[in-house]
């Protein structure tokens, strides 16, 4: 056993728990509790998880997570080390990109000339089409005598029944416009915010016909998935290359409970509309989302 896992167990027997008293408080399971006392860290999922757990165990306890992580950080591991390659990575390829904005403005010009020569073209072909075809038009109008147009016999009724037709057409379209304009638009889906505090957040979902969640692992995370009754959907690893995504219907339900282990590497999407971390997700990696689905009847 380390001496940080001394202290976190001292604290523990002080505060009168149990390590089934602390899974109930941190949702840590039992045997991740006892692997932190005993410093034996190779059963958790990575060295991140080990740092949030410790974090979670200390504040359960009583303990500030920023004091024992000063205290022990030769004991702890470091959650970054795995990173750094990533991101050196990504700046060299940022660096690499070619500077294409010099190459613009060298061809520019070119393209604004060819622009105003196919604009001046255009302008003279214009001018002669409609200028030059109207003065030939009238030039050879005037010497063609006007032309008596005879109406056969019965011409007349044939118009007028024609004329009441369309009246009759052009009264029932608008009745048809008028119903179509009565009938009420569907209201959009709503997602906000009711409450929030510390790593509690609660949304209302409105306007929706139907409840389908679906929880994405961008990276590697822990989530857990339950009902408002406490029931759960799902509970396990999301992780990119493997099982990443999970997606659930909870139209017949009234409350989702998701439980995020690394919110930075997660992303919730709602009936296809993803969900905005109302604390975010830099502040506190931990986090319980609660979303109330309340019908349109209700």
């Amino acid at each position: 056993m380390t001496e940080l896992g001394n202290r976190l167990k001292e604290a523990r027997l002080a505060k009168g728990l149990s390590l089934d008293d602390l899974q109930a408080v941190t949702k840590i399971q039992k045997r991740y509790l006892s692997g932190i006392e005993e410093g034996n860290y190779s059963s958790m999922p990575g060295d991140f998880y080990v740092r949030a757990f410790i974090k979670q165990y200390s504040e359960a306890v009583g303990l500030e997570p920023d004091e024992i992580f000063d205290t022990y950080k030769a004991e702890i591991p470091s959650a970054y080390k795995q990173d750094l390659p990533e991101q050196l990575s990504r700046v060299k390829s940022r660096k690499g990109l070619p500077d294409s904005g010099s190459k613009l403005f060298e061809v520019f010009p070119k393209i604004l000339m060819w622009v105003l020569i196919i604009g001046v073209a255009a302008l003279i072909y214009y001018l002669v089409q409609n200028y030059g075809d109207k003065n030939s038009t009238s030039d050879k109008g005037s010497d063609t005598p006007p032309a008596t147009i005879v109406k056969p016999p019965g011409t007349e009724k044939k118009n007028d029944e024609t004329d009441k037709g369309k009246d009759s057409g052009s009264k029932e379209d608008e009745e048809k416009a008028e119903e179509e304009t009565e009938e009420p638009e569907t209201p959009a889906q709503e997602l906000a915010v009711a409450e929030s505090a510390g790593n509690n957040s609660t949304y209302e979902l409105k306007n929706a016909e139907k409840f389908e969640l679906k929880v994405v692992s961008t990276g590697e995370t822990w989530v857990s998935i339950n009902n408002g009754t406490g029931k759960s959907f799902f509970r396990g690893m999301l992780a990119v290359g493997k099982k990443d995504s999970e997606t659930l219907d909870f139209s017949n339900e009234t409350e989702a409970v998701i439980r995020v282990g690394k919110t930075v590497d997660t992303e919730i999407y709602v009936n296809g509309q993803k969900l905005e971390y109302a604390i975010p997700a830099a502040e506190k990696v931990t986090q319980n989302i609660t979303i109330r689905y309340i019908k349109g009847n209700e």
